[in-house]
């Protein structure tokens, strides 16, 4: 990192990111292929990156939510099949072909419009049919009374004309959840798209080459449901296996500086709102770092963070672009210190868990303005 603009920046461990990649696909049943979803910038970690190293570790396939980002990785040099999994307008069928997108279809009425446009190009689209087995988004409705309208409406999209329908997939909603209602709503969602697919093909004559359901979760709880291919995101950047089964390491260190040092009385009022009151004498420092690089404002008093020496309780609330840390029994962290707000040192379901929320928001909220350091 470049002294002189030393402020706060996020450490991208890329050979992390490999050993991931390379621990999951060890676990995986042979032939199944390997999707790694680098959708939200790889999860805040640089989908161009990311994907080059996917592509050049033998990956099989990659996943972005929209055509934007879908691009990003096609003029970056990524040639390696592209999945989008949210929604892109038919007008933009010939950009989907032409840069060899596969289109994710989730209804009839959509298919329809991927074909119609494929047609007047005179030119196939590859799709992926996404089915709703319990996750109440997109997809084919296809449970209980809708079971059978959902098949006769995945066997009319797959054989309109200038459509390739090359996979089937559906989402897990509570994969990553351990008690036993999870599990078995979980396992209701897998029966259920198993029935989905054998009726479309006794029924239809469809036969998919890929299957894929197992996210993240589901790699680390349900290796039987791994199928054609998995689809590990969360997991992927080292976070999600907490039974440890799969040995993975974190791959981003989010750490920011000490930019002053403060020493108050006791009865002192601590940043806005007064939320927070020193009680003793107290060596406070400033951290250059605040919710608009992606700390969140709801972990105000509720945290520590890495410092020399051990680790310091941030005090009063978050600020846009500072916060304050307790740094009086920290005699070692001085102004230019380092201060880890999460990663290898500070666990980041510490952050997540005082937050209220999950690490993919905190991975996703690091803004872009927070340099990204890439360890190779």
């Amino acid at each position: 990192m470049n002294d002189l603009q030393k402020r706060t920046w996020a450490e991208i461990s890329l050979p992390n990111i490999r050993h991931n990649y390379e621990a999951i696909r060890a676990s995986l049943p042979a032939g199944c292929r390997f999707l790694g979803v680098v959708k939200a910038d790889a999860y805040g970690h640089g989908a161009l990156p990311v994907a080059r190293l996917l592509q050049e570790a033998g990956a099989d396939y990659l996943a972005v939510s929209c055509l934007d980002e879908a691009l990003e990785l096609r003029h970056g040099g990524v040639t390696m099949p592209i999945l989008i999994l949210g929604h892109t307008p038919h007008e933009y069928t010939q950009t989907l072909i032409d840069y060899e997108i596969t289109q994710t279809v989730s209804a009839l009425a959509k298919a329809r419009e991927y074909s119609a446009a494929a047609t007047a190009l005179g030119r196939t689209l590859k799709v992926h049919i996404k089915l709703d087995t319990g996750m109440s988004r997109l997809g084919f409705l296809c449970a209980g009374s809708y079971f059978a309208g959902g098949v006769d409406n995945v066997i009319l999209s797959c054989a309109l004309p200038g459509l390739d329908p090359e996979g089937v997939y559906t989402h897990f909603a509570v994969a990553d959840e351990a008690d036993a209602e999870s599990e078995a709503y979980t396992r209701a969602q897998y029966r259920l798209f198993c029935d989905v697919i054998n009726t479309v093909y006794e029924k239809g004559g469809v036969r998919f080459r890929l299957r894929h359901c197992a996210n993240s979760g589901a790699v680390v709880s349900y290796p039987e449901m791994a199928l054609d291919m998995v689809r590990p995101g969360l997991l992927l950047y080292g976070y999600g296996d907490r039974s440890g089964r799969l040995g993975l390491r974190p791959c981003m260190r989010l750490v920011t500086t000490v930019s002053t040092i403060k020493f108050y009385e006791p009865g002192t009022s601590i940043s806005y709102g007064r939320r927070y009151e020193t009680e003793r004498r107290t060596r406070m420092g400033v951290l250059a770092v605040g919710y608009a690089d992606g700390l969140p404002r709801a972990v105000s008093n509720r945290c520590s963070f890495a410092v020399a020496g051990g680790y310091a309780p941030q005090r009063g609330t978050i600020c846009m672009d500072m916060c304050m840390a307790d740094l009086s029994e920290l005699p070692l962290a001085e102004v230019g210190s380092e201060v880890e707000l999460f990663g290898e040192q500070n666990d980041i379901y510490q952050l997540s868990d005082a937050a209220g929320t999950i690490p993919y928001e905190l991975l996703c909220s690091v803004s872009k303005r927070v340099p990204r350091v890439y360890i190779e």
